[in-house]
């Protein structure tokens, strides 16, 4: 039977167990090595209950270890005796931690830290991270998974509370994704509890965050609990498809190949394919991390997929590759993450050509008129945004800028309609550094020519 919206409310300020907490003083309860049991609010069993449910291996030597919000750390510690190396973080200072940590013997790294200062930079990334009982009490949720899937190589673990009642629990793969909001402290009698996604809404916002693949573990009272992982499923490919051929990824405003890490940024990509594919069926890369697609589309052979690039990737030039339907991985295309701005010690025009006929050093003026360049010198991240060309003073339009390849890279440029015929010097720069200046015929077009006879 539904509940009334007051029902609701009592029974969500209703979940406060801070009294058996003050009471037990443990949340966590634990096993001691000589078999003594230190009773808290959760029973071993349930503890162990939870765990059985998560894909995580039992030999975990060799693999690193995010406990993030680990309070008095009994899932840091099973991770440490199962072999890895394990950093446990919370926001503040809970002195039960340090209590079994040395009834332990432990060799657990304690930080107290913020989520939101949590960065690979800082930090590191991890083999598994988990991030359990947190979700709900932060005010930015969906900033605070994409911050998780960073510090993630592999796998995270995902266990938050979910508003769904108990005959949503067995149909919640048809509910649509709902977040309730809690302003005061109607959750639990606690001021820092925020939201509580159903459980349709957790996994919407893991996929969200960047994780590539996200799977349902199954519920333990009002908590459920998901699996995220980084990479695509590993297919045997027996007879694979033609791989498809990637010709171009940029970034969705701008059309550069610069992104920033932290920004949530997307990349959009160009690549041919004779299949008949669905967004389900195009499995982009970057970095080796995967990225769920948001938008496909076609025209003619040619397929865009747009997707939010990767969180937690490093500085640097990284290669984007797409694999579509059961294909092996495309040609790569490389971008650049947070690199610094460009500055090229030197730069030089090795050649100019009109843009539609190639014709060397000579450019014909029609209703739309190009000039290529091919460029010595651009940094590898150079791209549209960066790249300047000049006619006489003039600062041109560029738009288009190849790919880091040999010694020289073309830049494309559109000249303005109010350019004049005759013998303009041409100049290209990155920042402060401009070319030496080269001499182009600048010539009337049979179209212009028409047009002004």
């Amino acid at each position: 039977m539904k509940q009334s919206l007051a029902e609701i409310v009592a029974a969500r300020r209703a979940m406060d167990r801070s009294a058996e907490l003050a009471r037990k003083r443990w949340y966590h309860s634990f096993e001691l090595d000589d078999g003594r049991v230190i009773e808290g609010i959760v029973p071993l069993e349930e503890l162990r209950r939870r765990l059985s449910k998560m894909p995580i291996p039992a030999d975990l030597r060799g693999k690193r270890v995010l406990d993030i919000g680990a309070w008095d750390g009994w899932f840091s510690f099973e991770m440490e005796r199962r072999g890895a190396e394990v950093v446990a973080v919370d926001c503040i200072d809970v002195p039960r931690f340090h209590e079994m940590h040395r009834l332990h013997h432990s060799k657990v790294e304690h930080r107290i830290m913020d989520l939101y200062d949590l960065s690979p930079r800082v930090i590191g990334q991890f083999d598994c991270v988990l991030f359990l009982g947190v979700l709900y009490h932060l005010r930015h949720p969906l900033l605070a998974l994409e911050k998780v899937c960073s510090l993630s190589r592999e796998l995270t673990i995902v266990d938050s509370f979910v508003t769904d009642d108990d005959e949503e629990m067995h149909d919640w793969a048809r509910q649509f994704p709902r977040l309730e909001f809690y302003e005061h402290d109607e959750l639990g009698g606690q001021f820092d509890n925020w939201f509580g996604p159903n459980i349709s809404c957790l996994l919407a916002l893991c996929r969200s965050a960047g994780f590539a693949r996200v799977t349902f573990c199954g519920t333990n009272g009002k908590s459920a609990c998901v699996a995220c992982y980084r990479q695509w499923e590993v297919k045997s490919l027996t007879a694979p498809d033609p791989a498809p051929v990637l010709t171009s990824a940029f970034h969705s405003r701008n059309y550069g190949i610069n992104f920033r890490a932290d920004a949530g940024e997307y990349v959009a990509c160009w690549f041919e394919s004779g299949q008949a594919l669905t967004v389900d069926e195009v499995f982009p890369e970057v970095a080796g991390f995967a990225a769920p697609p948001v938008y496909l589309g076609k025209n003619g052979q040619r397929w865009q997929v747009n997707f939010m690039l990767p969180p937690g990737l490093m500085p640097g030039m990284h290669a984007v590759t797409i694999r579509a339907g059961n294909s092996h991985r495309s040609n790569p295309f490389r971008i650049a993450v947070d690199f610094s701005a460009p500055k090229p010690d030197r730069l030089e025009i090795a050649g100019v050509y009109d843009g539609f006929t190639y014709k060397p050093n000579c450019v014909e003026l029609r209703e739309v008129s190009y000039l290529s360049c091919w460029v010595k010198g651009l940094p590898a991240n150079a791209d549209r945004n960066s790249v300047m060309a000049f006619i006489d003073g003039t600062r041109l339009d560029v738009d288009f800028v190849s790919v880091e390849e040999a010694d020289s890279r073309q830049v494309n440029a559109r000249l303005p309609a109010a350019v004049a015929p005759g013998i303009r010097s041409l100049t290209v720069g990155v920042g402060e550094t401009l070319s030496a200046p080269v001499s182009v015929h600048i010539a009337l077009g049979g179209q212009r020519r028409r047009i002004m006879s």
